[in-house]
């Protein structure tokens, strides 16, 4: 049996590592009947996530259900088997009444591409009547809407003074005898990760009586080669042959090995040598872009010729020195602009989910037009339906319009747009609730409600086309025209 399941924590005091995290997800839970609003747990693999989840769950006397994000990824899906579990509460309810739903890999759901299974979630846990726990990797691959609408906390790597008592502790309890070291060179090889490190402990000691040092460093796993290193090799040493085997070793994929050669090519390089690379590195570049284009990996082979093989055999001769090396300044661009992507990304989402289209669509086809026409909010009654259809905050609408976000106008807009999609919700019910007066069957109340909203549509997409025709018409004035030019807009064209 896996060891990882085993000897699974079953209440958090046996959580190890990460003892503030741990207090907070305590009292997250027992302070839920104040706040009553859904938790993110997030960090690196194999740190104790799942394991504190379903620990807090038993300390709590909550029954668990379990949902992987990733395994079906629709907002049907969603709604109607999470949406059930955690909106109803006496059914298999623990001695508190309560239960908790738990939804790992979170960060999985990707709106358009799940059929707006992040918009499901992120309308859940607003209206959950039970708590929720979302496990996720990687916090920021989550949308600004559903990490706005729950409480965070971060779950750190686990460091090897705190995975050292564990591996101890495993060792006792299957009576295998042990040194230190061996135990200490595990730690330190999985540090961080505490799952790998009984795994890697298991599968040393398992059918063993003892555990040595000998035992760990033969079963140690082979290393990869350092991107540095591998820069050494493949720009001032290395034949062909030679740049694309060692390229094997090296733990980056070829998005961003080219990267890592593109940027620290030239410092070595110079005259035709680097036209010859630039040549070779652009072939792997249209390589990669049909991976990209094609989701078809087999191209990566093509691109890794190019990118190692090439850009080695461009070079004159062998070179010599030391060279800093230094990662992709695209890296740091990116580091340097995550918010605005964030915020471009989340408004996309939001209008692929709501129209029907894709992202790329929403992004390049879509949100200029709406930046142009509600540019500094001068055509508030469009800005204020634009806000309420895609449910957009105030950084949101900023960002669109090019207004400060904590200008009255923008909070206004937001405050409107927000009445107005009650408004919206409250004539979408279509007379539900007065069926049993009436002797309306369910069937004809669905019909009623489902017209209704299409109605809704229809009437949105003309308001959009007249507003449309009405800033086509301050065009010809000249008005739009310098709004759109004007240099202190929001940047968004900066970003599609």
């Amino acid at each position: 049996m896996d060891w990882t399941e085993k000897y699974r924590p079953s209440t958090l005091s046996e959580v190890r590592g990460n003892d503030k995290a741990r207090d907070a997800l305590k009292e997250w839970a027992e302070t839920w009947d104040n706040h009553r609003e859904a938790v993110i747990i997030h960090g690196s693999p194999g740190v104790g996530k799942t394991s504190a989840a379903h620990a807090l769950a038993n300390d709590m006397d909550w029954p668990p259900i379990e949902f992987n994000a990733s395994d079906t990824r629709t907002k049907d899906v969603i709604e109607q088997v999470a949406g059930e579990a955690a909106k109803s509460g006496t059914l298999a309810a623990g001695g508190s009444g309560r239960r908790v739903v738990i939804m790992d890999e979170a960060d999985n759901i990707h709106g358009n591409a799940d059929r707006g299974g992040s918009r499901a979630v992120t309308s859940l846990v607003k209206e959950a009547g039970q708590p929720m726990i979302l496990i996720a990797n990687e916090f920021y691959d989550m949308s600004n809407g559903l990490r706005n609408a729950c409480r965070d906390i971060e779950f750190r790597d686990v460091s090897k003074r705190s995975i050292l008592p564990v591996l101890r502790d495993l060792c006792r309890k299957e009576g295998i005898e042990f040194e230190d070291a061996a135990l200490e060179s595990i730690a330190q090889m999985n540090s961080g990760d505490l799952r790998g490190a009984v795994k890697d402990l298991q599968a040393q000691a398992e059918g063993k009586d003892r555990l040595t040092t000998e035992d760990v460093v033969s079963g140690e796993r082979d290393t990869t080669e350092g991107v540095f290193d591998y820069l050494d090799t493949v720009i001032k040493t290395a034949g062909p042959q030679e740049a694309l085997e060692a390229s094997y070793d090296v733990d980056e994929t070829p998005d961003d090995l080219i990267n890592w050669i593109e940027d620290n090519m030239p410092k070595d390089y110079e005259g035709r040598e680097l036209a010859r690379a630039y040549g070779y590195l652009a072939n792997a570049d249209r390589w990669l872009g049909r991976v990209r284009a094609t989701q078809n990996y087999s191209f990566w082979r093509y691109a890794g010729d190019n990118m190692t093989a090439g850009v080695a055999a461009a070079r004159d001769g062998k070179k010599s020195g030391w060279t800093r090396y230094g990662p992709p300044s695209y890296w740091s661009k990116l580091g340097r602009t995550r918010g605005t992507r964030d915020k471009r990304d989340y408004i996309a989402q939001q209008i692929a989910e709501a129209n029907g289209v894709s992202m790329s669509t929403a992004r390049r086809e879509i949100m200029p037009h709406l930046s142009v026409m509600t540019h500094h909010c001068k055509n508030r009654e469009l800005t204020v339906a634009m806000a309420a259809r895609y449910e957009l905050d105030a950084e949101h609408v900023s960002f669109v319009t090019g207004s400060g976000k904590d200008t009255n106008k923008v909070q206004s807009i937001v405050e409107d747009a927000q009445q107005l999609r009650e408004e919206a919700a409250t004539e979408n019910t279509g007379g539900a609730f007065e069926g049993s007066s009436s002797g309306a069957s369910i069937s004809e109340t669905e019909n009623e409600a489902d017209t209704e909203d299409g109605d809704e549509q229809t009437d949105q997409q003309v308001t959009l086309g007249s507003d449309t025709a009405e800033t086509g018409e301050e065009d010809e004035s000249g008005d739009s025209k310098s709004a759109a030019s004007d240099d202190s807009q929001s940047g968004l064209s900066d970003f599609m």
